[in-house]
């Protein structure tokens, strides 16, 4: 689950990692009382107007403005707010922008890239670091990879000292620089593991001409199978930020993910969804959507599958593809008959299905007077939805 910037740094700020200030604003006019109180308590008279939303490259964009004035905080938030803003990472369409984060201007002295994720083919956190800071991590890993200084840390023994001592002498910190440097690098670590991200990444990281170690923008993903620990980080979920459809399977309890084919699918059991799109793409086809319904599915599961497939205009054919092992075949038909019916399918629909009860499953569909292929084999499937998009 991603959150705002805003929101990361609220719980970066809980474990002790120093963030530079701000509050948040949904109106031109809580903008100018967010810079009002900002400069009550620090006595700054620069502020940046920041829009929020789930996306980086918000600069590149228009979504990141510095004001010089109450007046220009006002002037800056009513021109943000309300705005399509489109960076490399929100697509074409951009994402509408619905509050933005008023915050105090920092002198930057130098900036630094440092983000915590996990590396799946240690089995162990890393955490990476770089001179680069401004900068995507994935470019500079790209162009000059020599440049990220990486820590992995050992699950038993936890973040160690040495370790975090020597990420602060890779970036150049000296003195109370260091020190400080150190502590954020422990107290950054400390707030990834205890909130169960997936992501913490601080870019840019900044030494200020005060010599502060500050973190100047933050992006937090929260493991979302690790939700229930944290009943009041799971309360900061925006579903604004999320593609409709894949809030609407969720509350039927479907792992959907929208992509940029034709072909809708309908699965059960992450893996065979995606051996499902791999087979579409050599049979020369696109999948539209990753679609898994689970162990258990069931007609109301088929049904909101199909009701949420149907949704996205590009679909122009659907393939159902079900290994009977919890659940039977035959049931699944059903399903897929009474489904069908209540959703008024009008697209080509293939069905497979395999294992327990499959040949029951597909007399049932072959008797029910739908407009369904069936297949046995995997090629045969992928060959006629291929076929279908031509016809």
């Amino acid at each position: 689950m991603k959150v705002h910037e805003y929101q990361a740094k609220d719980i970066l700020a809980k474990y002790g990692v120093a963030v530079q200030r701000g509050v948040v604003a949904t109106t031109a006019d809580e903008a100018v009382r967010a810079a009002e109180s900002l400069n009550k308590e620090t006595g700054t008279d620069l502020f940046v107007v920041k829009a929020q939303i789930h996306a980086g490259g918000r600069g590149k964009g228009g979504g990141v403005k510095l004001a010089k004035s109450f007046d220009d905080v006002r002037e800056k938030a009513d021109a943000i707010l309300g705005m399509m803003l489109k960076t490399p990472q929100t697509g074409p369409e951009g994402q509408k922008v619905r509050s933005v984060l008023i915050a105090d201007a920092v002198d930057i002295a130098k900036e630094f890239y440092l983000g915590i994720t996990l590396d799946r083919g240690r089995n162990q956190t890393v955490i990476m670091a770089s001179t680069e800071g401004g900068v995507e991590i994935e470019t500079v890993a790209e162009e000059s990879p020599e440049l990220i200084l990486k820590e992995w840390v050992d699950p038993v023994i936890g973040l160690q000292g040495f370790q975090a001592r020597r990420l602060a002498f890779g970036l150049g910190f000296e003195g109370d620089a260091f020190k400080k440097a150190v502590r954020f690098i422990l107290a950054l670590h400390r707030a990834y593991e205890e909130s169960d991200c997936s992501i913490a990444e601080i870019n840019p990281l900044t030494l200020t001409e005060q010599g502060d170690v500050l973190a100047i923008d933050a992006k937090i993903n929260l493991d979302d199978n690790a939700l229930y620990r944290h009943k009041d980080l799971a309360q900061l979920r925006d579903v604004n930020e999320e593609d409709p459809l894949e809030v609407e399977a969720a509350e039927h309890h479907l792992n959907y993910v929208k992509l940029d084919g034709n072909v809708g699918c309908m699965v059960n059991g992450a893996g065979l969804a995606m051996a499902t799109m791999d087979i579409i793409k050599l049979a020369g086809g696109e999948p539209a959507n990753f679609l898994d319904v689970g162990g258990g599915a069931n007609p109301a599961t088929v049904e909101a599958g199909f009701r949420i497939i149907l949704k996205d205009p590009e679909v122009k054919a659907i393939l159902v593809n079900i290994f009977g092992g919890i659940v039977r075949c035959d049931r699944v038909a059903k399903g897929v008959v009474e489904a069908a019916g209540k959703v008024d399918m009008k697209l080509p629909l293939i069905v497979r299905l395999q294992g327990t009860n499959a040949e029951e499953g597909k007399a049932i569909l072959d008797e029910s007077g739908l407009e369904v292929q069936t297949a046995i084999l995997f090629q045969e499937a992928a060959d006629k939805v291929q076929s279908a998009l031509e016809g």
